[in-house]
């Protein structure tokens, strides 16, 4: 059996606002989009932005601006255009210090983990691009023609769920090297880390 002292350090890295400078999924939606149709968009999605004040959960929050923006878009349709929009957005979104912290821990060895909120379709190209080797995530769920049905598959990938993810990836008794996070969603993560960079990147693209 191999010795667990051989084994890479696993660091965990949230995505919005962590590695980058604002929310990937808002952005995609607004890109997308285009301007009129977000403007409209935002102003249909008003009764939910009260409700969420009211309930707080996010979960159900971006349900609804998945079904306001995305609904019945097929899958391979969304692939091609989150391909894109990573092509176009990663010199705007990336924060500079926290990609040496990445680069920093990849030479070293370490296995690099994205665990995010955000829909893995849509920041999938971003973490193939940082040759990341595991991405946690959110995820659509899509009917049996492969179009989204407009809700979220599963629970949103938040709080102690970015955990009980890992925990199913690594085993129950994983331990993070390091993670670096920059809201409350991510403190549950922090805490089974040995390195807990809370808010630590400032950088601007």
């Amino acid at each position: 059996m191999a010795d667990p002292l051989d084994e890479p350090a696993l660091v965990a890295f949230d995505f919005d606002g962590t590695l980058t400078v604002e929310d990937s999924f808002t952005a995609f939606l607004k890109w997308r989009a285009g301007s009129l149709r977000w403007a409209w968009g935002c102003f249909r999605l008003l009764p939910s932005a009260i409700a969420y004040l009211i309930h707080s959960n996010r979960g159900r929050m971006k349900s609804a601006a998945i079904r306001e923006f995305l609904k019945g878009v097929s899958r391979e349709r969304l692939e091609a255009d989150a391909r894109t929009f990573a092509e176009v957005a990663a010199p705007r979104l990336f924060r500079p210090d926290a990609l040496m912290t990445w680069r920093r821990w990849r030479a070293s060895g370490a296995k690099t983990i994205i665990v995010s909120a955000s829909p893995d379709i849509i920041i999938a190209p971003f973490a193939r691009g940082l040759g990341c080797d595991k991405l946690i995530a959110s995820a659509f769920a899509f009917d049996k023609d492969d179009r989204v049905l407009g809700m979220l598959a599963g629970p949103n990938c938040r709080g102690p769920e970015k955990v009980r993810r890992l925990q199913e990836v690594y085993g129950e008794d994983v331990r993070l090297a390091a993670a670096y996070g920059d809201t409350s969603g991510d403190r549950e993560m922090l805490r089974i880390a040995d390195e807990k960079g809370y808010r630590v990147f400032k950088g601007r693209p």
